[in-house]
């Protein structure tokens, strides 16, 4: 039987990555990409796939309860893989409303759509359908030098785009207890890889390093993150939409914990090694900056549940990763140029500390 995925965000960053897996492995699935074209919504990222027959794509928003309902009654999905969300935790600071609607009203409107359709199913449909609500690890808050997140660990957000995650869960959650809706959640750790919109730290260091840019610290760089290679993400994902258990939470984390300081340097090292400069080294070019507001310390996450009943684990450790990585994006700077060419400069947002607009 073919399946089909209807994928919200998946011009996004992970949604991209995991439509290009899923066409390139999956041949018994078909794709409707259902994406807002955001500022980070970049269909080029799709280019490859986008005359596959299996690949379809519809302008729309996840807070149109009308464009919602008629795209799944139209394509009538047997999953729903929901990654659209606002998820820059600096833009979060500076405007908090574009979070709460997409990630808190917007998830509220599929889901509330979505169990009007999955309800008129037949029996057997309804045995195969499920939703699938893609989270982070931010939830949880932040951890001190020992402990990882597990999936019992109770929630605790710190930033307006965490909160609204979080209440986004709880939804999720509500669903299946209340109605018996097929919700499946993940909360992963920091994903990186290609296609990645450059605001997040890994691009960011990559861009200004080339173009001879200070390469900003946050405080003292001790904060740590674990670090998840994008098509492991994408490859637990298909795992838990394929085999999880209804109303499970799935912790996917990369088991790859550095400083943010060691993952510049770590850039800084490989891109003197693969590009670089006419005289010194990229590390000259760190400089330390005013910390993030609320800026939690460190994420870590246990991911065994997973591994366990599913049998997942990641393939990439961070530094083959980082500098897979790395080489996308020397490899496609037209890639990367389009962005800038519509404006984004690589600014520092999320310092705001009056009136929020």
């Amino acid at each position: 039987m073919l399946e089909k995925y209807l994928v919200t965000g998946g011009a996004g960053f992970i949604g991209a990555n995991f439509i290009h897996n899923i066409i390139a492995m999956k041949s018994d699935i078909s794709i409707l990409n259902f994406d807002k074209l955001t500022y980070s919504g970049n269909l080029s990222s799709l280019r490859s796939v986008s005359k596959n027959p299996r690949y379809s794509f519809i302008q729309g928003d996840i807070s149109d309860i009308d464009e919602v309902a008629d795209s799944i009654n139209k394509f009538n999905p047997t999953k729903i893989i929901h990654f659209a969300a606002e998820s820059h935790v600096d833009r979060s600071i500076d405007g908090p409303d574009e979070f709460i609607n997409t990630n808190i009203i917007g998830t509220y409107n599929l889901l509330k759509q979505c169990r009007n359709y999955w309800e008129n199913l037949t029996a057997n449909q309804k045995i195969n359908f499920r939703f699938l609500h893609v989270s982070t690890d931010e939830v949880y808050g932040s951890l001190g030098v020992t402990g990882l997140f597990t999936e019992s660990t109770p929630y605790a957000p710190n930033s307006p785009y965490s909160a609204s995650k979080a209440a986004s869960d709880l939804l999720a959650r509500a669903w299946f207890h209340t109605y018996g809706f097929p919700i499946l959640i993940t909360n992963c750790s920091n994903n990186y890889g290609p296609y990645q919109f450059p605001e997040k730290l890994i691009p960011v260091i990559v861009f200004n390093a080339l173009n001879g840019k200070s390469l900003p610290i946050y405080g003292d760089g001790s904060n740590i993150r674990d670090w998840l290679y994008v098509s492991d993400h994408c490859e637990a994902i298909f795992q838990v939409v394929d085999k999880g258990r209804p109303g499970e939470t799935y912790n996917i984390g990369g088991n790859n914990e550095y400083t943010n300081l060691e993952v510049v340097k770590m850039i800084c090292k490989i891109l003197d090694e693969i590009k670089p400069k006419h005289s010194g080294s990229y590390l000259d070019q760190i400089v330390f900056v005013e910390d993030r507001p609320g800026h939690d310390k460190r994420y870590a996450i246990d991911s065994s549940k997973i591994q366990n009943e599913l049998g997942w684990k990641p393939k990439e450790n961070f530094e083959s990763g980082l500098r897979k990585t790395i080489t996308w994006y020397l490899k496609n700077i037209d890639w990367v140029n389009n962005i800038f060419d519509q404006g984004y400069r690589l600014e520092r947002i999320g310092l705001k500390t009056g009136k929020i607009v």
